[in-house]
Order: structure tokens, then C-alpha cells, then sequence
């Protein structure tokens, strides 16, 4: 199938969703043009950034009737999370701003929870799907702050969980709306691009469109939570393997030095997807002290691969490179020494991107100088101390934007003692965003410490690139101990 249309806006995450529809066999094309709107058979208006950038963008390319027009007839659309978002008539994210007004209701920000039930947000990480009409319920990722609660009227629509129930997905039909990111959603997400490419109307079924408020007991079985103390939470504790890069290759080390050789990125890469992992990080250790771009071709040669989420840090200077390494298969971004030269960058990758791609690299190295627990933030790969506090740096990240951050010991880094846990209780405590542990895992059990300790995702290294652990191996010692993951439904 050559006439697949995917909307060029200039805020998304193109090259993952064009990545998606080639292994389905599909040859899409990247389009601002309201021509190619028009007359493609197949359109994808995907996600990533904020609602004002997006309508934004839509009004600029002058896309806004043609894609209502289609809307309106059925016409085989696909909207993925922000695109969902636009459907709606306005968001609270951007106050002011009309959106489509496809479906009825405003978009709304999740609740955080409170105290006894904290959440984390934006929502970032799989979340079950509930079932639909005949479809079985599966796991999904998502990356979002905020969701439509209503379901529209007399659309098919599948829920899920966070802080409430909400709109997971809707058909109408041959428009197939997806909060979460099919295209990042492993086989299961495939499956249902390959199926609405093939009848974008679906099969004919029994539809009956789902009072939201039913949705708690579909989810009941899998409200658990990768925090001991949130019960009722439907988060899923991530397992992320890392790939450090550094001449287009997999090195390891020990606190960021002694390099040594682990393999190829996207072979890797592949495997990793293939025992289960949850998402990938690359970081090109070199990018920053060479003062060169990062390695996009790596990157490309990685998402050719791949069905996962993938993080891509290490010589993010700007915007511009940011929007590069977007187009070239990063799903999310990840900034450290150019957001402590100049923390605007956080602001304004967050503003034309959303707070979901924005992660916050924080490279942490304790102060022995000090009496009481104390880090100060580490740069340039380690090799440039500051005298920021990394608790107050974590802080100050999340107010201009970050929706993640990534916290490395320093200490600990490629040592196998266990991650710093009072660092990571430190970080844990003062941000409402989700964090991830990073820097000395020597086994699962290390996990195990790492998440009680407030980790809402845990990243290693040397244990899967050395072959002492299999990110299945490690799932399944975790679930053994009630650790609630992703994991396959038969499971």
C-alpha cells in the first residue's frame, strides 16, 4: 500500500510512525500539504507536542477543513495521542485554543492523586487496554498528560485506567482515534495499524459504545501499582535496557570510563525488544565532550528495528536538535549538559514538544565535603563537575517542563553494588514526574531495592549487554516478588 499520508506538523515523532507502517508494508509519505490530505486513502495525524503547537500547525498548513471534511465522511484516518487530543473542542493544556471539535468535551490534565495515592504525571509507561467489542484487552504505551474523558457517541471505544477511567481508543467508522502509541506498542499496537489498514472500518460487530464509568471493572484485575505504597495505581514498572554509543558502537564502562566494546546498536536494539523490554535509551557518550551532533544514522538504524519507545540523549544543544533526532527515530529526548549551560532549552522543548518527550539527564556524584546526604550534578559525560545540588537541579527541571528525568549515580555507575538509593529517594520525593534509576544494577535485586526505593522505571546496562540477565529472566524474578510489569496476558 504506497498511499498512506502521515501529516508533517512539525511537533511529532514522524519517523517512529513511518517506521511502523513500513514493517506492515505500507510506503507512507510525509505531507504538510492539504492536497495530499485530501486524496490519501489512508491518513495518520500523529502525536507528540502540545495542543496549541498542534492546531497551530494545522492552521498554518491550512489543514484544518480538509481534515475535518474527511473526519466527517469516515474517510480512513488514524489520530494518535495528541492527534486524539485535537479531536476534541478545546484542552485545558492550552487555554484559549479551539481544537477540531470532531468529538464534544474538553480535554483534561490527570489528578495527580494526593498524598496516599500519589501519581505520577505526565503518564508515561504501558497501561492495559480494556476489551472491545470482540477484541481481547492488550497492553499499550503511553506517554500523556491529558485525555479525553467522555466516549464519543455511538462510536466503538475501549478504556483504560489511571487516575480515572478515560479514553483509551475510539473507531468511528473508518477513523481509528488512539490515546495511547500503536506504533510503539509492540505487536499488539502492529496488529491493529495492520487492521485498520486492511478494513480501516473494522469488522462488523455488536456496538455498543461503553458508559466510561464501567470501566473499573474491566480494569480490576490489573490495577497494581510499581509503587508499594499507591495501591490502585494501574503503573507498570519499565525495565530499559541503556546502549551508550560511541563511534556507532555499544561501549561499557565503569563511572564513565574504561570503555570497552558491547556490540551494534540495532542489533541490540532488536534484541532487547525481542526478551521484552519496555523501552530503549541511547545516549552517545561522545556527542558532547567531541562537540558534535549526535549520531543520527545510529538512531535511524535503531528505530528501522524497533517497536518500542525510544530515548536518544547525548549532545542536545537546541531546539533544532531536538526536532532532528525526533525525525530520525527518537520518541523522547534526553538533555543534560546544555539544559545546565542554558535551562530555557528545558521550556522550550517542552513548549513545542510536550513535557511527555522532554527527559532530564541528571548525572549525580555524592559530596563528601558535605555532613548530611548531599549530590551535586556532573556534565559532559561525566568529565565537569558544578556545584548544582542535584536535588534542587531536579526540581528546578520539572518547573520549566521535564516530564521525566533519568538520574545516574556516578558513583555507582558500572560498579554492579546497587543503585544509590538515597539519591534516588531524594530525587523521588521531591518531583511528581516519573524518574529512572540508573547506575549500578548487578542483578534483579538491585531492581527490587531501586523501585521500593521510588524508581518508576529501572535502567541497566552491563547485565544484558554481558549476558548475566535477559530482560525476560529479570520479569519474571520480578513478578515473582509482586512486582507489577508488562508482561504477556497468558502469563
Amino acid at each position: 500500500m504506497s498511499d498512506v499520508v502521515v501529516i508533517k506538523t512539525g511537533v511529532a515523532n514522524t519517523a517512529s510512525m513511518l517506521a511502523a507502517l513500513g514493517r506492515l508494508g505500507a510506503s507512507p509519505m510525509l505531507s504538510s500539504d492539504h492536497r495530499d490530505v485530501e486524496s490519501a486513502t489512508h491518513l495518520v495525524l500523529p502525536g507528540v507536542g502540545s495542543f496549541g503547537a498542534g492546531m497551530a500547525a494545522l492552521h498554518e498548513h491550512r489543514l484544518i477543513e480538509p481534515l475535518l471534511a474527511r473526519l466527517r465522511d469516515g474517510r480512513p484516518t488514524l489520530c494518535v495521542c495528541l492527534g486524539l487530543q485535537l479531536l476534541a473542542e478545546a484542552s485545558e493544556e492550552s487555554p484559549g485554543v479551539r481544537g477540531l471539535g470532531f468529538v464534544p468535551g474538553v480535554i483534561t490534565r490527570f489528578q495527580s492523586g494526593g498524598a496516599e495515592h500519589p501519581l505520577c504525571v505526565p503518564q508515561m509507561g504501558w497501561n492495559f487496554v480494556g476489551p472491545w467489542n470482540a477484541r481481547a484487552g492488550f497492553w499499550a504505551y503511553y506517554a500523556n498528560s491529558y485525555c479525553l474523558r467522555v466516549p464519543p457517541l455511538g462510536a466503538e471505544c475501549a478504556t483504560s485506567h489511571y487516575d480515572a477511567p478515560f479514553v483509551a481508543c475510539f473507531r468511528d467508522r473508518g477513523v481509528l482515534a488512539c490515546q495511547f502509541h500503536p506504533e510503539l506498542s509492540g505487536v499488539a499496537g502492529l496488529e491493529l495499524m495492520r487492521e485498520w489498514l486492511k478494513d480501516p472500518s473494522g469488522p462488523t460487530r455488536n456496538v455498543t459504545s461503553p458508559s466510561i464509568d464501567s470501566a473499573p471493572r474491566e480494569f480490576s484485575p490489573w490495577l497494581l501499582s510499581s509503587r508499594p505504597d499507591a495501591a490502585g495505581s494501574p503503573e507498570r514498572t519499565r525495565i530499559i535496557p541503556c546502549l551508550d554509543v560511541r563511534d556507532s558502537r555499544v561501549v561499557k564502562g565503569v563511572n564513565f570510563q574504561g570503555l570497552r566494546d558491547a556490540g551494534d546498536p540495532a542489533e541490540l536494539a532488536a534484541l532487547y525488544e525481542s526478551h521484552g523490554a519496555d523501552e530503549l535509551v541511547m545516549l552517545d557518550v561522545s556527542a558532547t565532550p567531541d562537540a558534535r551532533d549526535t549520531a543520527t544514522d545510529t538512531v535511524r538504524a535503531i528505530r528501522r528495528r524497533l517497536s518500542i519507545p525510544l530515548t536518544v540523549g547525548g549532545g542536545v544543544r537546541s531546539i533544532d536538535d531536538a526536532m532532528r533526532l525526533l525525525d530520525a527515530g527518537a520518541d523522547k529526548v534526553g538533555v543534560n549538559t546544555a539544559a545546565v549551560r542554558d535551562p530555557s532549552i528545558i521550556s522550550s522543548i517542552a513548549e513545542r514538544f510536550g513535557v511527555q518527550c522532554t527527559v532530564i539527564a541528571i548525572d549525580a556524584k555524592r559530596d563528601h565535603s558535605r555532613a548530611e546526604p548531599a549530590w551535586r550534578v556532573v556534565v559532559r559525560s561525566g568529565t565537569e563537575a558544578t556545584t548544582l545540588d542535584a536535588i534542587d537541579w531536579a526540581r528546578a527541571c520539572v518547573e520549566r517542563g521535564a516530564g521525566e528525568i533519568l538520574l545516574t549515580s556516578m558513583d555507582r555507575d558500572g560498579t554492579h553494588a546497587g543503585y544509590d538509593l538515597e539519591l534516588l529517594r531524594a530525587v523521588s520525593d521531591a518531583v511528581h514526574v516519573p524518574v529512572i534509576a540508573s547506575g549500578g544494577a548487578g542483578g534483579p535485586e538491585h531492581l527490587v531495592d531501586a523501585i521500593h526505593a521510588g524508581a518508576d522505571a529501572v535502567l541497566a546496562a552491563s547485565i544484558f549487554h554481558d549476558a548475566k540477565w535477559t530482560v525476560a529472566g529479570v520479569k519474571h524474578w520480578l513478578a515473582q516478588r509482586a512486582i507489577p510489569l508488562r508482561m504477556e496476558i497468558n502469563e
